[in-house]
């Protein structure tokens, strides 16, 4: 591509930027800290101000305090969708979009529509939604955000199924947690402001423990912290502004070290709103006709959850792993490379096998840094 037709590239995807809505996001850590709630109360404020806001999705639960705060605010009908004999209820996308609101509420971001819909996810028809020009307010609790989801199955004990890329994240305008402490979502649970009264007791002893609610209130108050900083580092012109970082993730065929390297060097790349690739190294013995069907799903399985947190796939065929990853953190000029613990110490792998010996002696030369990931 000549720098003619970068330049007019660029100055195209200005143009979009400026027609897209504004993002607004809420996070909470869990159910019922009243996310639904402040969405409803804002779009009361905001239709008091003659803008035209409208609901394009609330989920009240059956809780009345939210139930009330939906009197008196313009609803766009949902969409009726006859499937395997039921007739279930969706968001309608394109009334949305053919009434063009300035401003429409969302809730639950991280929901899977049902099977015929136009796409997969919720969050997919907001990104329509804004590409059509209007503002969305929207709502998601920590769990449900993909990169942190080994560190929320570690607390509950809960594998979360409906996620959402950070990089749905990144491209909100606002950010803003939903803060309550342990003990107020607790009282809140007990007083049937949550759940009904039978599902309290098993609650209380699983997702809603005191430690599980502080670790996942911890995880909202840094990822709002982290939006916050990114933000600030994105739009504030600093005098002496760091070296501008490039992640690589290195990833092999075993699946649960590759997703855990990907998560984790994507919350890096989003800290530092930095561009980062993920490299697998097919060596010899890894050939399409060699490897196993298991491995090539998960590779697969792995490149999509790479691609939807915003990374760029890298793969290349090469006997020697380190000579392939020295070659693509020079040419994609990679300012930390990303990589699994090994099995064996660190110590006994750079003195065992050639891979680090190689590896650490091409970044100790060109300012590059090493992270090994646990």
């Amino acid at each position: 591509m000549s720098e003619k037709d970068k330049a007019v590239e660029h100055f195209l995807d200005l143009i979009k930027k400026s027609r897209k809505g504004k993002f607004k996001i809420y996070i909470g850590m869990s159910a019922g800290v009243g996310k639904s709630f402040r969405m409803l109360q804002e779009a009361h404020t905001l239709l008091k101000n003659g803008i035209d806001v409208k609901i394009g999705f609330i989920e009240t639960h059956g809780r009345r305090e939210t139930e009330a705060l939906v009197a008196g605010l313009p609803v766009v009908p949902r969409q009726q969708i006859f499937y395997k004999g039921k007739q279930l209820e969706e968001m309608d996308v394109q009334a949305i979009i053919n009434l063009r609101p300035e401003v429409v509420v969302v809730d639950e971001l991280a929901h899977t529509n049902i099977d015929r819909s136009k796409n997969e996810k919720r969050w997919q028809d907001v990104m329509d939604i804004l590409a059509a020009g209007i503002n969305v307010i929207s709502a998601v609790n920590i769990q449900h955000i993909e990169s942190l989801n080994e560190e929320v199955k570690e607390i509950t004990g809960v594998e979360v199924k409906e996620r959402v890329p950070d990089s749905v994240l990144s491209q909100a305008d606002e950010v803003v947690n939903i803060d309550l402490t342990a003990g107020e979502l607790i009282d809140r649970l007990k007083e049937g402001k949550i759940y009904d009264a039978e599902k309290v007791e098993t609650a209380l002893k699983n997702f809603f423990k005191s430690d599980h609610i502080l670790q996942l209130r911890e995880l909202a108050l840094k990822e709002v912290a982290s939006q916050v900083e990114r933000k600030v580092e994105s739009e504030v012109t600093k005098p002496n502004a760091l070296r501008h970082e490039r992640f690589l993730a290195c990833i092999s065929s075993n699946e649960r070290m590759a997703r855990t390297v990907i998560r984790k060097t994507s919350r890096l790349a989003n800290y530092y709103s930095s561009k980062w690739y993920v490299l697998y190294v097919q060596t010899p013995n890894e050939g399409v006709d060699k490897i196993q069907l298991d491995k090539q799903r998960h590779l697969i399985n792995n490149f999509k959850l790479a691609t939807e947190l915003g990374a760029e796939i890298i793969k290349v065929e090469s006997s020697s792993v380190a000579k392939a990853i020295i070659e693509q953190a020079s040419e994609r000029k990679i300012t930390t490379i990303c990589v699994g613990k090994p099995h064996l110490n660190l110590f006994q792998i750079i003195l065992s096998t050639n891979v680090f010996k190689e590896l650490l002696k091409s970044i100790s030369s060109n300012d590059i840094d090493l992270v090994i990931l646990s």
